[in-house]
Parts: structure tokens; sequence; C-alpha cells
């Protein structure tokens, strides 16, 4: 049995399965400090027997960096002089995202050129300086970036190892593990990563303590942006790699529910329409850069586009849906629910599309606004799909999450909507199936003759860390190989990408 938790702006979904059966789905309302909401959801499956393993998708971290709170006190270290003098650190950030963090840039000595040619030595005198500074500012968090450190990774793990001497007990974060290639997005995505170590560990903790709390001894795990699992303490190192598990969760659930490896997922929850494709039964993912509250990134990121209508989307004149929403008080300021506010779960109660609250409270609205407004989302949502094709085949679209009531069951120019059984807690299912992933992305030297071993090198290696993650050994299996040649690099050199996803094994997680 393992339980899958999904946590959305507006609901908390849980569901109890067992292999791919749903046993019991609940939802509850999201809570303001989350973690209440989510134990209030796990309480609602009225739990009978064993849980092998528990999977949560949750909002905290992504909550945390819009709303300019609880982020640690940062450092950003960049290795580079005498060059990039001219953008330093924070220099592109929200001024309350940099006063939140209380920003601090420092420009050192290292980094390296685009073909690994090294631009400046490491100079330690100068980092211990730095980090002498970083203790008087009582600074709780470092961020470490180099000039193409993915090509090149020395400067960066000799910078955390002397940084790491001179602030014990100090989180750092190093840009190469987190970003890719591009130096301001990549250092940006090591920032907001750093700045929520100390939350990490807060949100980690207390979400044991909940599970204790309500007798679940399983291991617990949350789901990454690629759809895969990642382990406690990989959460602690890594927070960012939670931010698009909400839209990541539902597409892969969508793809078991359906049956589907290759369609358009609509995710409609009460707040925000998230549009995805599926590849392979993985989403397609951002090949971009990402901009998360504001902040230019490019760490591994799904590609989904994500418009402000949903179930408790403000209805305002002129038939405009969104995007501002009510939010998890949707119970409150609904017609349906004895409020004040005209928002979308009204229009679908009058519409005959659900049956929620009081029906009698919206059987005064006038059918003709109730038609326009249904026909402005749904041509809304058509152009959203539309804009995320990459080809004129056709593109099954599949509709997930409680608010895609709110579609027809035909979109313009996309065909029949499909929605399959337990559609509404699509995002909480995905997190309860999640596999556990390995990644490889680096820059290797191809040799004449050697383009196959280090291919098989390699895919071994995915496989390992997968296995290292704890999937099972022989449900592992290779899912994406890109090969990309970089012919401004000497040497015949080729970027690999390689991803392997397995099954979880309880015995071999906990062995890991």
């Amino acid at each position: 049995m393992r339980i899958g938790i999904d946590v959305g702006g507006t609901n908390t979904d849980a569901v109890l399965m067992d292999g791919d059966r749903v046993v019991a789905a609940v939802k509850r309302n999201t809570s303001k400090d989350v973690t209440s909401g989510i134990v209030s959801a796990i309480a609602g499956l009225e739990l009978q027997g064993p849980v092998h393993a528990v999977m949560i998708g949750t909002t905290h971290f992504i909550n945390a960096l819009v709303e300019a709170d609880r982020l640690a006190p940062t450092a950003a270290v960049r290795l580079g002089l005498p060059a990039t003098t001219a953008l330093p650190p924070f220099v592109d950030w929200p001024d309350p995202l940099v006063e939140a963090v209380s920003g601090r840039g420092y420009l050192c000595h290292g980094g390296h050129e685009f073909d690994g040619r090294t631009i400046s030595e490491l100079d330690q005198d100068e980092l211990r300086r730095t980090a002498e500074d970083i203790r008087a500012r009582g600074i709780r968090s470092v961020a470490i970036s180099s000039i193409f450190s993915p090509v090149n990774i020395e400067f960066e793990e000799r910078a955390a190892q002397i940084l790491a001497e001179e602030l014990p007990g100090v989180p750092i974060s190093l840009s190469h593990e987190i970003g890719r290639i591009g130096l301001l997005e990549r250092e940006n995505a090591t920032i907001v990563n750093a700045a929520l170590r100390e939350l990490a560990d807060d949100i980690v903790d207390g979400l044991g303590q909940a599970m204790a709390g309500l007798g679940i001894a399983a291991p617990l795990y949350l789901s990454q942006n690629d759809g895969t699992l990642m382990d406690l303490e990989f959460a602690r190192r890594y927070p960012v790699a939670t931010f698009a598990s909400g839209p990541t969760n539902s597409m892969r659930g969508a793809a078991v529910l359906s049956g589907l490896g290759t369609c358009a997922v609509v995710d409609i929850g009460g707040t925000t329409s998230d549009v995805g494709v599926l590849n392979a039964g993985f989403p397609r993912e951002a090949t971009a850069e990402v901009t998360v509250a504001g902040i230019r990134t490019n760490f591994r990121m799904p590609d989904v586009l994500s418009i402000g209508i949903g179930g408790g989307s403000r209805v305002h004149p002129g038939h405009r849906v969104g995007p501002d929403s009510v939010g998890y008080r949707l119970a409150e300021h609904a017609l349906v629910f004895g409020g004040s506010t005209l928002t979308a779960t009204d229009i679908a109660v009058a519409a005959g599309r659900a049956d929620i609250g009081d029906p009698s409270l919206v059987s005064h609205l006038d059918k003709e606004l109730v038609g326009a407004v249904l026909e402005r989302i749904a041509d809304d949502v058509a152009e959203a799909v539309e804009r995320m094709r990459t080809s004129p085949e056709p593109l099954p679209v599949v509709a997930v999450g409680g608010g895609s009531i709110l579609l027809p069951d035909e979109l313009a120019g996309c065909g029949e909507v499909r929605r399959p059984e337990h559609y509404a807690v699509a995002n909480a299912i995905g997190a309860a199936i999640a596999q556990v992933g390995g990644e490889v992305d680096r820059i290797y030297t191809v040799a004449p003759g050697r383009r196959e071993k280090i291919l098989d090198e390699a895919r071994q290696e995915a496989v390992d860390r997968a296995i290292a993650g704890g999937a099972r050994p022989r449900s592992v299996d290779i899912v994406e190989l890109d090969e990309i040649p970089l012919p401004y690099l000497p040497g015949d050199a080729i970027r690999i990408k390689v991803k392997a996803v397995g099954e979880l094994s309880v015995e071999e997680a906990a062995h890991a």
C-alpha cells in the first residue's frame, strides 16, 4: 500500500493505492501552513492496514519563494575574476527577494573558458577573507557558481572545501549540481536553492513528525520536477527540485489513468490551469530558461504553460475569468457556499456540471452569462494547448484535476477531451506511482571509435544512480538519451544526457 499526496493552492489531495488500484481518495482544503492540511488528508483516508511508502508533492518551497518568506540569509560566491564584473550576483533579482535573502554577492578569482581553459587560478586567501566577511554578516547559507562549471567542476569543489572549513555547519550549494550552462540563470537557481536549505530542514523534519504522529512508519519521499522521487536527504540538499512537482504529478497520473504515453494534459485546479505534454509517459522538459517568482533560472523543469483559470478563479465583467483566485478560501467566498464572490465553480454548478455546495444559491445566474463564461474558459484552454504543440500531428487531450469540470467534452481544434476515472485526484495518483530516477548530464571528449563505449558508460552510470536511489534493479530502463555535439569545444566534445527510471523498491530504498 502506498499513499500519494499532492498539495495545491486550493486543495490537498490524497490517495491510498494498492499497486495501480485506487483504494481510497480524499480532497481537503489546503491549510495555510500546508502540513496540517496534509495530516488532515491522510486522516481522511481512514487507513486500515500497513503503509509501505508515502509520496508527497508539496508547494512548501515554491510558496516560500513567491511569498519572499522563510528564506535564509544567503551569500553568492562567484568564481570568475577578472571577468563578469559588469553583472554581479543578484543583478536581475526583484528587490523584495534580494532583501528577503539579505543577498550579498562576492566576486572571486577562478572560472573556466567555454573550452575548459582556466580564466584565473583559484585564490585560497581571497576565499578565506570572503568566508570571514560572510561569518561577520551572519549569513547562514552559501551558493557557489563558477564560469562554465558544467564543463569543469574543479574550482567549485575546491572552493566549497575551503569555505566549509572556514564556515562549519553552513550549507553550501554548488551550481554545477543544479543548473545548466548559462552563468546568471545557473547562479540564480543555486542562490534560490541555498536560500531554501534551512526551510528544507524544517519541512522535512515536520513531515517526518507528522507521519509519526499518524502512526505511519513507512519511508517518506518527495516528488521531483521530472516525475521521479527523491528521499528526504536529497530534499534537504536540493529543495528547488520540488518546484514543479504539482503539474508533473498530474501529468504522470494522467498517463497512468488514460493509458496514453504521448498526449497533452490539462490540469485544472483551484487556482491555475497547467498545460503540458507527455512523451513516453514523462513530462516534456523545458529547454529554455524558466522564470520563477521573477527570477530567471535554468534548472530541470517540465515544459508547462500555466494560465490563471481554476475552480476558485473570480469571474469579472466581460466574462473574463481570473487570473486572481479565492484559492483555499473557496468554501468561504464562493456563492454556492454562501459567500459573495462569483467564481468559476459557481458557473460550473449553475451549468449543471458540478454538484457542490447549494445549487439554489446560483439559480439566479443568467444562462447567457453562464454559457459565455464557459465558452471563454474553453477558448483560453484550447489556445494554451495549441501553443504547446510542436508538430501538426493530432495530440490527444486528457483533462484532470477537480476544475476540469469547467471544460466541454470537445475543445475547438483539439478534438475530444478525455477524463479518465479518478481524474480529480490524478495529481495524488501521480505522486503515488512515481518512480526512482537516475540522470547523467555531462560533457565527454569522444575519441575516434569510442562513441559506443562512452554511451554505454553513461547509460550504466544513470542506471546505477537510479538503483542507488532505491529503484528495483531489474525494473530500471533508459527513457531518455540525447547526444548534443559541441563544435566550439576542442577534442570532439559532446554533451550526453541519459535518464533512467525504475520502480521503487522499499527494501532497496531502506538499504540506500
